[in-house]
């Protein structure tokens, strides 16, 4: 097969452009003329109700929707760093080592916390210890985790309490150096001291990654986005930098789902 993906990090913005993008569920629409550009090194949020496509969008960005029978794009593109993800020829597995993610409920595997983070390098071919050793730490401390951890990488992972887990996950899916950390509602079975040490790390992370999160907590998108795209019913209402989607919406929905009166 051949490697379309292998200039992916070339540093050229957006990261991710996406174009009338139209998608469904067999013969239910799910998506309808999607078009945005995200741009690198910051941290995007996807707003809006339950069901109106915010998973589903950020879940085309790795093609995890490939899995579901009968799930399909039906129009339009997406292109990640200037590559076309879903040419017939993308390698699937460098896509997805390329767009890490983190999902709503952390899953450690049942392994130790060491091999939890180099669990993808091993896949990847990578028998060095040294190598897996270095990545495992750099991994962690970027986590937020390392000081915690450092003296039990051995014990079992479900060990860890929930935020530290989550935070273990966030490490497990950055240890291969991802271009874009794509994270659904990655707080939403955490207690608040826990989603804060996690909104603390988003900062950070975006240093080094263009993060893409779907979040109901609209606070929490004010706190950590520097973009807002809001959706409602499949469609892109509105998108732009936070501040204003909060504050001076252009578009009358956006402004009645940032101010409560539904959703």
């Amino acid at each position: 097969m051949v490697n379309h993906l292998a200039n992916i990090a070339d540093p050229l913005p957006p990261a991710i452009r996406i174009d009338r993008l139209c998608f469904a569920y067999q013969a239910k629409p799910a998506l309808h003329g999607v078009t945005l550009d995200l741009p690198a090194r910051q941290v995007t949020a996807f707003i809006g109700p339950s069901g109106c496509g915010k998973t589903t969008l950020l879940r085309c960005f790795n093609r995890i929707n490939d899995r579901i029978p009968g799930a399909r794009i039906t129009g339009g593109s997406i292109h990640i760093h200037g590559i076309d993800i879903n040419r017939p020829d993308i390698d699937l597995q460098e896509l997805r080592r390329r767009v890490g993610m983190v999902f709503q409920k952390y899953n450690p595997f049942p392994k130790s916390i060491y091999e939890n983070v180099v669990y993808s390098l091993r896949l990847s071919g990578i028998r060095k210890r040294s190598q897996l050793d270095e990545s495992a730490e750099a991994a962690l401390r970027s986590a937020a985790l390392w000081d915690e951890v450092k003296d039990r990488l051995h014990s079992s992972a479900m060990g860890l309490s929930g935020g530290q887990q989550q935070r273990l996950c966030i490490a497990r899916a950055i240890v291969s150096q991802p271009d874009i950390l794509l994270m659904d509602e990655p707080c939403a079975a955490l207690d608040p001291i826990a989603t804060l040490k996690i909104e603390e790390l988003l900062h950070q992370l975006k240093e080094q990654f263009t993060i893409v999160i779907v979040t109901h907590n609209m606070a929490q998108a004010t706190r950590c986005a520097d973009h807002t795209a809001f959706m409602y019913l499949g469609k892109l209402v509105e998108f732009g930098p936070t501040l204003q989607i909060f504050q001076t919406p252009h578009d009358p929905q956006t402004l009645a789902y940032v101010t409560g009166s539904f959703g």
